[in-house]
């Protein structure tokens, strides 16, 4: 069985799913399948596709209503994704704060020894 992280980082790899996660959050209301189709040069097979990979990562949640599936975002699962490129932040922020410091110091002695 796949790690959920896993799926997760599968489905908001295609810019298309990516792009659709961001057309629900923005609407902030469920949309149609037909809906969200409308908005892209893909046809409701690929669409249909790109919506059950990210429902199976959950990060929307499909429900039913007579003939039409609507989608609406659960991006709170995306706080994975910001947990786990925390730690890789705090690894740069380091290192580029080790770097500045070692330019500081490097350019205060080149400019003493240009004053000299």
């Amino acid at each position: 069985m796949p790690d959920p992280v896993d799926k997760i980082f599968k489905a908001i790899a295609d810019p298309t799913r990516r792009e659709i996660i961001n057309l629900l959050v923005v609407a902030s209301t469920a949309l149609s399948i037909t809906q969200i189709t409308q908005k892209f040069d893909i046809s409701r097979q690929g669409i249909t596709k790109h919506i059950r990979s990210l429902q199976e990562a959950g990060l929307i949640a499909v429900s039913e209503e007579g003939r039409e599936k609507y989608c609406h975002a659960t991006p709170v699962k995306l706080k994975v994704v910001y947990d786990w490129l925390a730690a890789y932040e705090r690894f740069w922020t380091d290192k580029l704060g080790n770097l500045g410091d070692f330019l500081d110091k490097k350019y205060s002695k080149n400019t003493k020894t240009d004053e000299l």
